[in-house]
């Protein structure tokens, strides 16, 4: 099948900032891919690429098998686009801003009509479709602005941030709404830094730094890079202070893996190759040391640790 996005040696440069240097990335279609990296490292560049806000300095990109330099009209009329801010109309009704929008797509009134009613109850709109948008909370204009990416049925959907400053119930609503669409056969394409929001909506994650990509893969396969599972430790505090108690505990585990502590909440890491035979290991060696523990668990690597060691920057974590 036609990839919906295919970029190689992709370059965009600022003046005298390389923001893509010389990305390459395929998406295949049926999946929810999310791009990930710090600061700086090219993802909004690299999604306004895709949907021809900016034109790469060097390299090819393809998007469902149609070239994003040459040919951006029909581009355009393949993708949605939501960014990091609701960009509707807070005067308007909700139902009244996607008609508006279907207008501009070229849609007759009655077609119209029947997509934003269609958009709206495919959101769960419906029961606010026809109040103002300046009285709708953060969540509903997000996912108002979502349904305008959708109303003119794109091919491939693109979400930069799209849960930047919601609550997080509402990020949950919206993740919801991002997995329905999915789940319907829309192709998405989401930027987040927002960790735990990749693991749970994404089918394939790329992580990009400095403007290439530096790894890519399922959350899983991700996750596994990091060297594998890991035991958490929580000390109890001695009388002496939280620090002994950490200590103690990287005293008796010295030896069984790489320890890693955080005094201030009694916290201890270890490396764990080969899962439940090292956490046995663990539990021996404290209570050999007569470390009280108030509870020990073994855990696969979290995507922010797989994130903080490909690129060596932490990135936002979620309120979630």
């Amino acid at each position: 099948m036609t990839p919906v996005i295919e970029a190689a040696g992709l370059v965009k440069r600022f003046g005298g900032v390389t923001a893509l240097a010389g990305l390459d990335l395929v998406a295949e279609p049926g999946r929810v891919v999310a791009l990930l990296g710090p600061n700086g490292a090219g993802k909004t560049t690299f999604v306004r690429s895709v949907a021809t806000l900016v034109r790469p300095d060097g390299g090819t990109l393809r998007v469902d098998g149609v070239d994003a330099v040459r040919d951006p009209d029909r581009v355009r009329r393949i993708i949605g686009l939501a960014g990091q801010y609701a960009a509707v109309e807070a005067a308007m009704t909700g139902r009244e801003n996607l008609e508006m929008i279907a207008r501009l797509f070229g849609r007759s009134r009655r077609a119209a009509r029947a997509g934003a009613a269609a958009v709206l109850e495919r959101l769960s709109l419906g029961e606010v479709g026809d109040r103002l948008v300046r009285t709708y909370s953060g969540g509903l204009r997000r996912r108002l602005d979502l349904g305008a990416s959708l109303v003119g049925a794109p091919r491939l959907l693109l979400l930069d941030e799209p849960t930047t400053g919601l609550d997080p119930r509402s990020r949950r609503e919206l993740w919801d709404a991002i997995g329905e669409l999915a789940a319907g056969g829309t192709d998405v394409l989401l930027t987040t830094q927002y960790l735990d929001e990749a693991d749970h909506l994404a089918d394939r994650v790329v992580i990009i730094d400095r403007g290439r990509v530096v790894a890519e893969g399922t959350p899983r396969e991700l996750k596994s890079r990091t060297g594998g599972d890991l035991i958490e430790i929580h000390v109890r505090d001695h009388p002496s202070g939280a620090g002994s108690a950490t200590e103690a505990a990287a005293r008796a585990l010295e030896g069984l893996g790489t320890v890693h502590t955080d005094p201030s909440s009694r916290l201890v890491t270890m490396t764990a190759e080969h899962g439940p035979e090292d956490l046995m290991q663990a539990v021996r060696a404290l209570a050999g040391q007569s470390v009280a523990v108030e509870d020990i668990a073994l855990r696969r690597p979290t995507l922010d640790e797989v994130f903080l060691a490909l690129t060596g920057t932490p990135t936002q974590r979620s309120v979630a």
